[in-house]
């Protein structure tokens, strides 16, 4: 889970600075993470990926996703 959850975070953040901003201007993160026994797991590397910086954030449990994914994130970023 460590590396799925850390790299789709990397994604965000790639695609935030691509963008032309930064992942300290990230307003909202939606979640959707397979199994809500990964929660506190997904919570744990959340918060370590962020820092101190906490933007709004929605978790919504899935019992799959497609491709095979366990999660998958979405972001609103200001420029």
């Amino acid at each position: 889970m460590r590396r799925r959850v850390g790299q789709a975070l990397a994604n965000v953040f790639a695609i935030v600075r691509a963008g032309g901003s930064t992942p300290d201007r990230i307003l909202k993160v939606t979640a959707f993470v397979v199994g809500p026994e990964r929660s506190s797991q997904f919570n744990a590397l959340y918060a370590e990926a962020f820092g101190s910086h906490r933007p709004a954030r929605s978790m919504a449990p899935m019992r799959e996703l497609a491709n095979g994914y366990l999660v998958e994130i979405e972001a609103i970023a200001l420029q």
